[in-house]
């Protein structure tokens, strides 16, 4: 395993010239946008790398292990080409089952919902972080909006293949997707029978600004935490020219750690059941793996 120097586990009081060179060959003029999950002098254990407003429940997570975050998200949102269509095929179209796949997904769709004079719909999500932006809704809309499914496994795989169906008949599927999304959900369910309409409702980009004095400070945590194939790979942009970075990756699922291995990534831990849970607890593995090894 590569070692960092013990200099650079200090926070750098100006950021490496060549570094910031290459930076803004990927992302233009960068400006410092980036926070501490607590008191700045204590040094942060795990990068936390969601979007702005989404890394709470991981850090207030971690910090009951007595873990110290650093915040630096990687990616943000936006409209995908299909957004615009969405309220309306629900005003006009009744499906059998609404399919959701990530929480953003369904926060896209709680809004399309009630563009569309909130429609009775059923739904079925990946998993309980995804079920989780639905409660308020289930509770105020009386019964037009039921979170009918969830598969035995949180992966898109195993939704597409237990997904029920009504009968005999053809039944009728909405996917409001990431424009990055795989097709593997829609060819699962259309194997199986389902007709399925696939929407490309959000999308993906880099943040446009990233602080590169707190990114060098991210180089020296011992585990980076990435929750989507999108975030690794503005992970493996942003650091590419660090050469001594080796440190562990830790992925919310299956999905995302075969794209950080793909990527060149050896140092990377996931759980076999994706979500909150698994997820610290992998970055719990992570970081105890690096104790050990720094203890040699």
């Amino acid at each position: 395993m590569a070692q960092l120097s013990v200099s650079s586990l200090c926070p750098p009081s100006t950021s490496s010239p060549s570094l910031q060179l290459h930076r803004k060959s990927f992302f233009g003029s960068i400006r410092v946008q980036a926070s501490f999950s607590s008191s700045s002098y204590l040094k942060p254990k795990v990068v936390v790398t969601r979007e702005t407003g989404k890394n709470g429940k991981l850090i207030n997570s971690l910090a009951k292990h007595g873990i110290n975050c650093l915040e630096l998200p990687l990616i943000q949102h936006t409209q995908g080409p299909d957004s615009d269509r969405l309220s309306s095929l629900l005003s006009d179209t009744a499906f059998d089952w609404i399919v959701i796949t990530s929480p953003e997904a369904g926060l896209v769709f709680l809004d399309a919902w009630k563009a569309a004079g909130t429609p009775n719909v059923k739904v079925g999500v990946v998993g309980a972080g995804t079920a989780s932006v639905f409660q308020n809704e289930m509770d105020l809309s009386k019964r037009s909006l039921n979170v009918a499914f969830t598969p035995s496994k949180a992966t898109g795989k195993i939704l597409a293949s237990e997904l029920p169906m009504d009968g005999a008949r053809k039944c009728t599927v909405l996917y409001p997707a990431s424009l990055k999304a795989s097709n593997e959900i829609e060819e699962g369910l259309s194997r199986r029978g389902f007709e399925v309409t696939r929407l490309n409702t959000y999308t993906t980009v880099p943040v446009p600004h990233v602080d590169l004095t707190v990114l060098e400070q991210a180089l020296s945590a011992p585990v980076v935490a990435v929750a989507s194939p999108s975030a690794i790979r503005a992970w493996v942009n942003l650091t590419s020219e660090s050469e001594h970075w080796d440190n562990a990756v830790a992925c919310i699922g299956k999905t995302t750690a075969l794209a950080a291995k793909r990527l060149g990534l050896r140092r990377v831990y996931h759980p076999t059941n994706p979500g909150l849970e698994g997820w610290v607890d992998s970055i719990l593995e992570a970081l105890k793996v690096h104790d050990q090894n720094q203890k040699v």
